[in-house]
């Protein structure tokens, strides 16, 4: 049966790699009609021609309203022209209530939403305990009404019921390049929760090292500035936000990949996608102390645990590496033999479009007309 799928975002970039080199990537090689509904104009990406593109305005910081206020007539007016809505943000539970979508709707639950709340700068302090009640409650209605599908297992704990896990692994290749010696990368978001301000204190003592450092990702307006300044002085080289492949041709053949998330709630019971990439392409990693980092690089021999806002022994790590060819080239290879045994997206692919197939059914699947694009 081939089934036609919203996908939604007004917070993600539509080159997601969960969203769209994973998830959307996986339901068209499986024959199903994919709209996906996303930020296009506003993060200057071309959709791919797989897809039937909508257009929906960004929802950033605390300009949310004309994001929600779009995606609900989008909800209301195309939701129910397909046979499953797919929602990417939290914000957007808000605009699937009313929609008549019944339990044709699945939230993909990215992180711990009212953890994340505290890394939050755009939202008052004295506000946070308010949205975190709020969000919780947000939760607990969407655990009634729609289904659910988590990105990590340690989320099971905020909800009452059972419901699938698909973690948020990676493309692992069958081979990599060794780690090099010239190199120290880091992919993806940018801000000052994941240990900007550390990567460029690291940045600054390896100053005259003859290391280069490459940075991959968008960034929040704090973490613009100190990158701009780090760019500018040369202790850096940051290429902005790169789609999930080309990201990745970076990372091959560096010498280490940075991990450097702070000690937050929204990170402790976190498996850390980019641990994951890094392993995956065989590159060893240098992570905080948070726990399920710290499980994956102790057991599977594959990084080295740095303590959380300390430069100087992340600058140490790099440079030990750099030092002991041995040690990185067995880390690096240890890394990627783990990553492709028990993280390699094509085999939890499968898994997702057969959970997404089985609701499908249960909400009453049948053929529908093509979406237009708006």
């Amino acid at each position: 049966m081939r089934l036609s799928i919203l996908v939604c975002t007004v917070v993600h970039n539509p080159q997601d790699a969960r969203i769209l080199h994973r998830q959307i990537r996986a339901l068209l090689d499986a024959g199903h009609a994919v709209t996906y509904a996303a930020p296009f104009t506003a993060y200057g990406v071309e959709p791919w021609p797989e897809v039937t593109p909508i257009d929906l305005p960004r929802a950033v910081g605390r300009k949310r309203l004309a994001a929600l206020r779009a995606a609900r007539r989008l909800l209301r007016h195309e939701g129910r022209a397909v046979d499953l809505v797919l929602l990417h943000d939290p914000e957007l539970l808000l605009a699937a209530i009313g929609a008549g979508l019944g339990d044709a709707v699945v939230w993909d639950v990215h992180e711990d939403t009212p953890a994340a709340i505290e890394a939050k700068p755009w939202l008052p302090a004295a506000l946070r305990p308010l949205a975190r009640g709020f969000v919780r409650g947000l939760e607990r209605f969407a655990e009634r009404r729609f289904h659910l599908l988590l990105a990590e297992a340690g989320y099971r704990t905020r909800f009452k019921g059972v419901h699938p896990v698909v973690l948020n692994t990676t493309y692992v290749p069958d081979k990599v390049v060794p780690p090099g010696d010239e190199r120290a990368v880091y992919v993806g978001h940018l801000t000052a929760a994941r240990g900007v301000d550390t990567l460029v204190d690291a940045a600054r003592l390896l100053k005259g090292s003859g290391l280069s450092i490459d940075l991959v990702g968008a960034a929040d307006a704090y973490a613009k500035k100190v990158l701009r300044a780090a760019h500018q002085e040369g202790l850096l080289t940051w290429h902005g936000f790169l789609p999930n492949n080309e990201a990745m041709d970076l990372v091959d053949g560096a010498l280490c990949g940075f991990s450097l998330l702070r000690d937050l709630p929204n990170y402790r019971h976190s498996m850390p996608t980019k641990v994951l990439e890094y392993m995956g392409r065989g590159v060893p990693v240098v992570t905080t102390p948070l726990p399920a980092a710290v499980t994956l690089t102790t057991v599977h021999r594959c990084g080295i645990i740095v303590p959380f806002d300390d430069a100087e022994a992340v600058a140490d790590a790099v440079l030990r590496l750099r030092n002991e060819p041995e040690l990185r080239a067995s880390m690096g290879e240890y890394g990627h033999q783990a990553a492709r045994a028990s993280y390699h997206w094509p085999d939890s692919a499968g898994d997702f479009v057969a959970h997404l197939e089985g609701w499908a059914v249960t909400a009453g699947a049948r053929s529908r007309p093509s979406l237009r694009t708006i």
